[in-house]
């Protein structure tokens, strides 16, 4: 009953949205009035209807609907609860479903309460009813998660062992809410082009939207990253994954589009970039949720291996590129020009910002697709690695902190603050009696590691001094949080990258052995049982050259319905760094291999990221007064 329910529930969204935006480009081809009463309630109706339809899919999950091909693939009657609930979008048809679910709901909210005159909202609308068409009836035609299995089971195959975690439960629909908070971004942008005069100040109106999305993207973005690092074993933070690496590209964007929207509001001649980059970033969104997922890359994370999927999304994706750039091109022309008044600028150190993302992405876009498209071609497989992404990363991050520096004593369009010389001294001495800390500190030095600490150190102080002298603090704050939140997980990005270290050993029961100071003690194996596996924990304990003894249980879990071997780490996080071990194989009767290792600075990465989300999110809660000033001459 919930499986016939949901799949005509998802036709009914199909149909809907395709009915809502036809009708509104028929009736604005004709030039009639906008109906907005009728958009909007069309768009409610979608966005019950959607989430409606998830609701009933996950009942099925819970109940064990094994009928459901989908369910018997992904799910089992022994899975815990929590993750039947996550499996539900835990799978390639679950997440063009959820995908779908995000895309009304975005709509909907654009309709609710909307403070824009009616032809706009209903442009922008009519732009979301036809992206949620076209992914809608995509789902429903490849990727129904409906469809009934061809062989009645008993029992399901169960969820993938590696996606049995507490962050497969928030880090896709945080993913989702990102990516697809870049379509309603997308629809304000395009919206304000097919106005009779190209909007210019269309970004006063989706910069709540850009924050949330680049928040929420970013929060998923480091779920997933902590979710790897915790579940996969391997102990790092950042694999340079294919699907990790299209999720960054649109964070890369977003977060151009942000720098460029805030010189946009301030100088309309700036708007033609933001408009470019709004257009890309929902591309990139594109391209990350669903070209991974169509099997053209390999990854834990990519589901669908059909490449009939993939060919029809590769056109979805250039269709959007060629519609949007290609009114962008047409109507650009009425745009104002962007002309800078003064390279020592706040505006100017938002642009290198903005420039410094791009390269970014474009680094990153090359080091991703070119050994896919370089092995499509025939030409043979090859592989670029971390030291391609590093090498080319980390003078990008050096030159973005030099300009954060900067940026707090200089003015919005030339020239520096008053005490601007004071706050550089001020900057500068605390930089250095932090790298000199450093150097003391240290066995080994590195020139890389120094030159971050300095800068980062600037960048907080000259934030925090700016901060102090600022008489309205509450509007400066986010922007504060998120500067010093880059410094921070830079900082850590490096340190990881330079002080953590690892040792391979093999151990008996009762054994002792010392590595770099720490004394490592096995004590042995226990045998335990959960609720859809069975595990072997090793009872660990490291002593510390300070005198703290610090106790693991590293497991090898073995799901039987699967027939998988998992690894789970055991984690102690101390302030500069996290201790991981992680159960090897057994190698003699009663000897296994352990890896020890220890992980440098990897809280601050998260702290850091943690204090950037926080920041963007109090200024997309922020009131969109300005929204109903910025649409009054659009007709």
């Amino acid at each position: 009953m919930e499986a016939e329910l949901g799949f005509f529930l998802l036709i009914l969204v199909a149909v809907t949205s395709t009915c809502a935006s036809l009708l509104h480009w028929l009736r604005r081809a004709m030039s009639k009035k906008a109906t907005l009463p009728h958009q909007v309630a069309m768009s409610h109706i979608i966005s019950l209807a959607s989430f409606i339809c998830l609701a009933l899919l996950i009942v099925c999950f819970v109940q064990d609907n094994f009928a459901l091909e989908y369910v018997v693939t992904h799910s089992n009657s022994q899975l815990p609860v929590a993750f039947k609930i996550a499996a539900a979008w835990g799978g390639h048809q679950g997440s063009m479903l959820f995908w779908v679910v995000t895309l009304s709901l975005w709509a909907s909210l654009i309709a609710f309460k909307s403070p824009l005159n009616a032809q706009y909202t209903c442009d922008c609308l009519g732009i979301m009813n036809l992206l949620i068409a076209t992914f809608a009836w995509f789902t429903l035609m490849t990727s129904n998660p409906f469809e009934y299995a061809q062989v009645l089971a008993s029992e399901g195959r169960d969820l993938n062992p590696m996606l049995q975690d507490v962050g497969l439960i928030i880090h896709p629909p945080l993913l989702y809410l990102g990516y697809v908070g870049y379509a309603a971004i997308l629809a304000f942008a395009l919206a304000a082009l097919l106005g009779k005069q190209p909007m210019s100040d269309w970004y006063v109106v989706a910069r709540s939207a850009a924050f949330f999305a680049w928040g929420t993207l970013s929060l998923g973005i480091l779920v997933g990253s902590w979710w790897a690092y915790n579940e996969l074993g391997w102990g790092g933070w950042w694999f340079w994954d294919p699907v990790e690496n299209a999720s960054l590209l649109p964070w890369l964007t977003g977060t151009a589009l942000l720098h460029s929207g805030v010189v946009a509001t301030r100088n309309r001649g700036a708007i033609w970039s933001t408009y470019a980059l709004a257009f890309a970033t929902f591309s990139l969104s594109t391209l990350g949720t669903f070209v991974v997922r169509s099997g053209v890359l390999t990854s834990v994370h990519a589901f669908a291996v059909d490449p009939t999927k993939g060919l029809v999304l590769i056109g979805v994706l250039s269709l959007l590129v060629i519609i949007t750039f290609g009114v962008l091109i047409l109507r650009g022309e009425q745009l104002p020009r962007f002309k800078l008044q003064s390279l020592a600028s706040q505006a100017y150190t938002a642009y290198i910002a903005k420039g410094l993302l791009v390269i970014a992405t474009a680094i990153v876009f090359l080091g991703t697709f070119y050994p896919m498209v370089y092995q499509l071609l025939g030409l043979g497989n090859i592989s670029v690695g971390a030291p391609y992404f590093n090498s080319l990363t980390f003078p990008l991050s050096i030159l973005a902190l030099i300009a954060l520096a900067f940026m707090p004593v200089l003015k919005w369009t030339k020239g520096a603050v008053p005490s601007g010389s004071t706050d550089i001294a001020i900057s500068i001495a605390l930089s250095i009696v932090s790298g000199s800390g450093f150097m003391f500190s240290v066995n080994v030095l590195h020139f890389e590691v120094l030159l971050t600490i300095i800068l980062a150190t600037w960048v907080i102080v000259a934030h925090l001094v700016m901060l102090f002298r600022c008489s309205n603090k509450r509007k400066l704050m986010p922007i504060v949080m998120a500067h010093i939140g880059f410094a921070l997980a830079v900082s850590g990005a490096v340190f990881n990258s330079h002080y953590s270290y690892e040792h391979n050993l093999r151990v008996e029961p009762g054994s002792s052995q010392q590595r770099a100071g720490i004394t490592i003690d096995y004590h042995g194996i226990e045998w335990l049982v959960g609720p859809n596996y069975t595990a072997e924990q090793g009872q660990i304990t490291l002593h510390l050259e300070d005198g703290r003894m610090l106790n693991f249980n590293p497991q090898k879990r073995h799901y039987p319905v699967r027939v998988m071997n998992m690894t789970e780490p055991a984690i102690r996080s101390l302030w500069h760094g996290d201790y991981y071990v992680t159960l090897g194989d057994k190698v003699d009767t009663h000897a296994y291999a352990i890896k020890v290792q220890y992980r440098a600075g990897i809280w601050w990465i998260w702290s850091g990221g943690l204090l950037a989300v926080f920041g963007a999110l109090l200024t997309g809660l922020k009131k969109r007064r300005e929204a109903i000033n910025a649409i009054e001459k659009y007709a």
